[in-house]
C-alpha cells in the first residue's frame, strides 16, 4: 500500500522526549511505517506559541538538527526529499521519503531572509500560524481575528517564489480569506476537518473547501477526534464521515490525509501509522473505488509536491 501523510509532530517529540525515530514508542516509527511502500511522511517542525524572533528562529535550529541527526542514523530505512526528482526516485524504488515543513510561521523571525534560510535548508510546507497571534496574522483561536498582517502579505508572495506551500491549517477564517485574496499558487491545509460535521474554529468550513479546491490545492483529513467529533470520542468512521463529506463537495482530487500523529490524541481504532491499513480496508468496504483510495491516501499529495 502506498502512502503520503501531510502532517505530524514527530520530530518535535523525538527531541523533545529523547525517543529515536525508527523503533521509539512514538505514534510514527520509521520500522512499522516501512510496511507502506512507498511512504512518504511530512516532518513538521513545530514552533509554541509562547516563541518569537530569535527565540522561534533557535527554535527552529535546534529541531532541524534533530530531524538531521535522524535522517543520518537512519539513512538506510529513509531518503530526505528535497526535490521532484528526490520524490520520484523515492517511489520507484518504493522507499520511505521525508518530507521538512514548519508548523508555525514564527520561525521565520518576522525575516524574508529567513524564509529563504528556510527554503535552502528544504522546508516544503510552512504553516502560517498554530493558534495565536503571530508575525502572519491571527491563528484559529483568536477571538476577534484581523487577517494577515502586512508581513505576512510579504511573507506568503516570497513563500510561493520560494516553492514553499501556503498552510491555512490553525489560521482563523479571516486569515485563510486574506490568504487567497493576496495569492495566486494553490495553498494547503494539511490537518483539518469539515466544519459542518464538527463545529470547531480548527476546521473548514465548505467555502474554505472549495476555495482550496478550485486553487488546486489539498485538504488532510486528520484524526484528532475534537476535529472529528464534538464529543471529543471519535473512532475510524467518524473519519470516513468526514472524507464522505469532503467528496460531496467535489474533493476526489484534492484530498489527502494529515494524521496529526505525535501532536495529538488519537480515535479509538488507530494506535498510530500502523492503523493507516485499518482506514483504507474500511475505505474499501465504504464502497471506494481502489483508485479513490489510492488517490485519497498517495496520488494527490504526491501530485501535489512534485508540481511544487
Amino acid at each position: 500500500m502506498n502512502y503520503f501523510d501531510l502532517h505530524c509532530d514527530t520530530i518535535s517529540e523525538c527531541y523533545g522526549k529523547g525517543q529515536p525515530l525508527y523503533n521509539g514508542n512514538l505514534r510514527i516509527s520509521l520500522e512499522r511505517g516501512r510496511k507502506y511502500s512507498p511512504w512518504f511522511q511530512c516532518f513538521a517542525l513545530w514552533i509554541s506559541d509562547d516563541k518569537r524572533g530569535r527565540d522561534a528562529m533557535d527554535s527552529f535550529d535546534a529541531l532541524l538538527d534533530c530531524f538531521h541527526r535522524e535522517m543520518e542514523k537512519n539513512a538506510d530505512a529513509v531518503v530526505f526529499c528535497r526535490t521532484a526528482a528526490d520524490l520520484k526516485a523515492v517511489r520507484e524504488q518504493k522507499k520511505t521519503g521525508a518530507i521538512l515543513t514548519v508548523e508555525g510561521g514564527a520561525a521565520a523571525g518576522g525575516s524574508l531572509d529567513r524564509l529563504k534560510y528556510m527554503a535552502d535548508c528544504g522546508v516544503k510546507v510552512i504553516t502560517l500560524t498554530w493558534n495565536a497571534s503571530g508575525d502572519f496574522g491571527d491563528g484559529a483561536g483568536v477571538p476577534s481575528p484581523k487577517g494577515i498582517t502586512e508581513f505576512g502579505r510579504l511573507a506568503v508572495k516570497e513563500m510561493e517564489r520560494l516553492h514553499i506551500a501556503v498552510d491555512v491549517s490553525h489560521a482563523s477564517e479571516k486569515l485563510f480569506y486574506d490568504v487567497a485574496a493576496c495569492t495566486e499558487k494553490p495553498f494547503i491545509a494539511t490537518h483539518s476537518n469539515a466544519r459542518a460535521l464538527c463545529d470547531h474554529p480548527r476546521n473548514l468550513t465548505d467555502e474554505q473547501f472549495q476555495v482550496i479546491r478550485d486553487r488546486g490545492g489539498l485538504v488532510g483529513v486528520t484524526f484528532v477526534p475534537k476535529f472529528l467529533n464534538a464529543s471529543g470520542k471519535a473512532g475510524i468512521d467518524d473519519v470516513i464521515r468526514h472524507i464522505d463529506h469532503f467528496l460531496s463537495l467535489g474533493g476526489e482530487k484534492c484530498l489527502a490525509f494529515g494524521s496529526d500523529f505525535d501532536g495529538a490524541d488519537v480515535p479509538g481504532g488507530i494506535t498510530g501509522i500502523e492503523s493507516v491499513e485499518a482506514i483504507a480496508e474500511r475505505m474499501l468496504r465504504h464502497n471506494y473505488r481502489e483508485s479513490l483510495v489510492n488517490a485519497l491516501l498517495f496520488e494527490n499529495a504526491y501530485q501535489f509536491f512534485l508540481s511544487l
